[in-house]
């Protein structure tokens, strides 16, 4: 652990102040103690090396060393003059910071054996003072060296915890980053499929229709072709303020200027003018005015149904039923088609209208993202029902959890 610079410098300056002293006290007796002077300045040179020596405090080898050099010639200089026995007190620091702990102590405990036993070298008797005042010195200094490291690794922690933690909110940030990104891109992929994708089927169906009526034997039916290309015109011209809307991201255009039920109406009459199968809609109860997210996910899941029902179902006939009771909204397309398997597992393609393909997958997620349950009744050639069934609430905000998978159940 580092040594504080104020503290090294601290040590530096007593050491110092300490040497000078005795070795001016030695030069000044009658008669000069000269051994004492020039012992003096082997501790000041062995000092000054080590305080210089990188190495002493990188390498415990080196610093044993050094450690071993110096207090040997304190102990010489002990011997010479009381006056070095005071030394002892910034040696304490200088072990506990050099030596691992179970060592530093040990020395520590020696250095002070050592300066009590200088007192008492150079004293007619030997009392408790003698004693007393190295142990008080090694005490005060292990409290201080144990006390700052001690706060030193608290800091430490505290500075790990604190980078930690950085570390996470960005992880965290990124997830939700990452999260927001491919929520956005599944509510994309369900516009798409429910609005744009839908289309441009319709105008792929209403042009090879009209390929067909000019086609022998029926190349003279071009009154038929004109309308099926019109129609197939008119799609492509609701696509096109479908994908406006995309980039303005606004509610359907179909529900800017009417209510529910009137788009349900003019999706029902529009498909059958599409496709030429009768879809009929019916409005079941009073429908209240629902927020505006139930409202748009209502009207794509019937398209995306009635998508489904024309494009993979064969049918003669669809009903698209709009019911509204006191505390929930329930939106039924039911076809007399082909149906499907429920049980079966069903390839996941683009044009699947089975348990796998993306369009009930779309139907799933936007009725769970807000609360709804839909379910799917079907069985191979006796149709399929798609229900979807809504609580009226005062606010219908996305669940911040995926809620569990609706129920697929098979007809009676």
């Amino acid at each position: 652990m580092p040594v504080p610079a104020p503290l090294l410098w601290g040590v530096h300056l007593l050491v110092a102040a300490l040497l000078a002293l005795g070795a001016g006290r030695s030069a000044l007796a009658s008669p000069p103690d000269w051994a004492a002077v020039a012992c003096s300045g082997v501790v000041a040179a062995v000092y000054a090396v080590g305080a210089r020596w990188r190495a002493a405090a990188t390498s415990a080898r080196a610093g044993g060393a050094w450690l071993t050099v110096l207090l040997t010639a304190w102990v010489v200089l002990i011997v010479l003059t009381p006056d070095a026995i005071y030394l002892a007190f910034p040696w304490f620091f200088l072990l506990l910071y050099l030596l691992p702990r179970p060592v530093g102590l040990t020395v520590v405990l020696l250095t002070t054996v050592a300066a009590a036993a200088g007192f008492g070298w150079h004293q007619d008797r030997f009392t408790a003072a003698m004693v007393i005042g190295p142990v008080l010195g090694a005490a005060a200094a292990i409290a201080t060296v144990f006390g700052y490291q001690t706060v030193q690794a608290e800091s430490e922690q505290r500075r790990r915890l604190i980078i930690e933690l950085d570390r996470a909110r960005t992880e965290l940030a990124e997830a939700q980053h990452r999260a927001g990104v491919l929520d956005e891109r599944e509510r994309l992929a369900r516009e798409i499929h429910d609005t744009l994708a839908q289309g441009f089927t319709s105008i792929q169906l209403l042009l090879a229709a009209a390929n067909r009526s000019l086609a022998p034997p029926q190349r003279l039916n071009a009154h038929r072709a004109s309308e099926l290309v019109e129609q197939a015109r008119l799609t492509a011209q609701e696509n096109l303020h479908e994908a406006r809307r995309f980039v303005r991201a606004l509610a359907p255009a179909d529900l800017d200027q009417s209510t529910l039920p009137a788009a349900l109406q003019r999706l029902c009459a529009t498909t059958t003018t599409r496709t030429g199968i009768p879809v009929s809609f019916r409005q079941v109860g009073h429908v209240p005015t629902l927020p505006t997210p139930v409202e748009v996910a209502l009207l794509r899941i019937a398209q995306a149904a009635l998508g489904n029902v024309t494009q993979h179902a064969n049918p003669s006939r669809a009903d698209v039923t709009l019911t509204g009771m006191d505390a929930a909204i329930t939106l039924d397309v039911v076809d007399d088609g082909t149906g499907f398997d429920t049980d079966a597992p069903v390839p996941v393609t683009a044009g699947s209208a089975g348990q796998g393909g993306f369009g009930l997958r779309s139907m799933r997620s936007r009725a769970a993202d807000l609360g709804g349950v839909l379910s799917v009744e079907s069985q191979p050639g006796r149709g399929t029902a798609v229900s979807v069934h809504f609580e009226q609430t005062p606010d219908v905000s996305p669940a911040p959890a995926r809620p569990p998978r609706p129920v697929i159940r098979s007809l009676p």
